[in-house]
């Protein structure tokens, strides 16, 4: 290869370590065509999987900042590049592996740590970002349900005072009234008025008392009245008896 065309494909695979979120070596000795086109198709979307050079895979590494890389570029290479979800990739990568065993996994980089055969499929373990997003968004979700639960707790609880005391005044019309008091009672400005009603009346109420003081006196005069009967009777029972004697002495004499 010519040293510009180097050159070009060293700068592209720099740029390509640096753009990555993480970098996977395999090696894909014995793979058919037909089969890389297959692990491309399952990369697509979180990772681009190009067949590389050791020498100047080695170089891009070096400049990028990635010497741990080095050691492992040997023998047929192909880099994973991930742009997308790590896990997603590491998940890709061992299903195929399991279907294709000739596809070996060498190690790789992640956010600039390195990671060997082992990590890798311990990464694929791990739950992919879609999963963790929703469960992270669950957990945000969690606190503002319970606090919405909390805050609408004594609503509930007033909104079932209310009822409770609506339905016991419709069951008992004269409990709504209190002290016993019931829906027909009459309002308070009624029961002013009628407690203010004797005042007006008090005038009247008077003149029970001037005839009461005026009926003693007719009583006197009605109780003088027999005293005067019995005198007047006591002068005819004399009278009486005078003549009863007169009459005695009249016969005595004619005798």
């Amino acid at each position: 290869m010519a040293r510009p065309d180097k050159a070009a494909a060293v700068a592209e695979l720099t740029t390509a370590f640096r753009d990555s979120s993480a970098a996977v070596l395999t090696e894909y000795r014995g793979l058919t065509v037909a089969e890389l086109k297959e692990l491309r198709r399952s990369l697509a979307g979180n990772a681009t999987y190009n067949v590389v050079k050791n020498t100047l895979s080695k170089i891009a590494a070096r400049e990028a900042g990635l010497d741990i890389l080095e050691p492992m570029l040997e023998g047929p290479s192909a880099i994973a590049f991930v742009t997308g979800d790590p896990v997603t990739v590491a998940k890709s990568l061992r299903a195929f592996t399991r279907e294709h065993p000739l596809l070996v996994l060498k190690g790789g980089v992640l956010d600039g740590s390195p990671l060997s055969a082992e990590d890798i499929r311990k990464l694929a373990d791990l739950e992919s970002r879609e999963v963790l997003l929703a469960k992270l968004a669950g957990g945000f979700v969690a606190p503002a349900t319970q606090l919405a639960s909390v805050l609408m707790a004594p609503v509930r609880q007033l909104a079932q005072v209310l009822g409770a005391l609506a339905a016991k005044a419709a069951a008992d019309p004269t409990w709504a009234g209190g002290d016993g008091a019931s829906a027909t009672d009459p309002a308070p400005a009624a029961t002013e008025s009628a407690e203010a009603a004797p005042a007006e009346s008090e005038p009247e109420s008077e003149a029970p008392a001037a005839e009461a003081a005026e009926a003693p006196a007719a009583t006197e005069s009605e109780e003088a009245a027999p005293a005067a009967e019995t005198t007047d009777e006591a002068p005819a029972a004399e009278s009486t008896e005078t003549t009863e004697t007169d009459g005695v002495a009249d016969a005595s004499s004619d005798s």
